[in-house]
């Protein structure tokens, strides 16, 4: 199971986190702040991958990959495979590189809810849903669309609109 998705930038400000176990906003910000300590001092030509059991607790693992300004992380148990979480991370990059020509930390920091979608398209209640980009990409299309169809919908018939006491 995925315990946590993360993105976060080089001086450790979070851009996206979401826990799939329960923790209180306190104890989330201590567990940024010790993952973001712990990437920010490893040196560039080692391993992404992580035992995060003193973060995490018992049967914890951790991936990462980092692009640019920012450090994308995973945070799973032992019924996870690490290199699938790796390749999850990069359909992950590649499907916001779709949506947003090359995706950048303010694309993320402006466009929350639609990172938010994306992701749970891909992660349900720390289960992995999906697997391709170009299938992430249509379901964010299509949820795009009946967004923008509802906007123009009216809710209250224009017979009633105008009807006054």
């Amino acid at each position: 199971m995925i315990r946590s998705v993360m993105v976060m930038n080089t001086q450790g400000k979070p851009r996206l986190a979401k826990f799939y176990d329960f923790q209180s906003v306190e104890k989330q910000q201590e567990l940024i702040r010790s993952v973001f300590g712990v990437l920010s001092s490893r040196a560039e030509n080692v391993s992404n991958f992580l035992d995060a059991e003193s973060i995490f607790g018992p049967d914890s693992r951790l991936v990462y990959k980092h692009y640019a300004t920012l450090y994308f992380v995973l945070v799973f148990d032992s019924s996870e495979n690490e290199l699938a979480m790796l390749d999850l991370i990069q359909v992950f990059v590649e499907t916001l590189d779709k949506c947003f020509k090359n995706v950048c930390e303010l694309d993320i920091v402006f466009n929350y809810s639609k990172i938010h979608t994306i992701l749970d398209e891909m992660i349900f209640g720390g289960q992995v849903l999906e697997t391709s980009s170009t299938e992430l990409m249509k379901a964010v299309e299509e949820i795009s669309k009946l967004e923008s169809a509802s906007n123009t919908i009216s809710l209250v018939p224009k017979s009633v609109s105008g009807w006054r006491r």
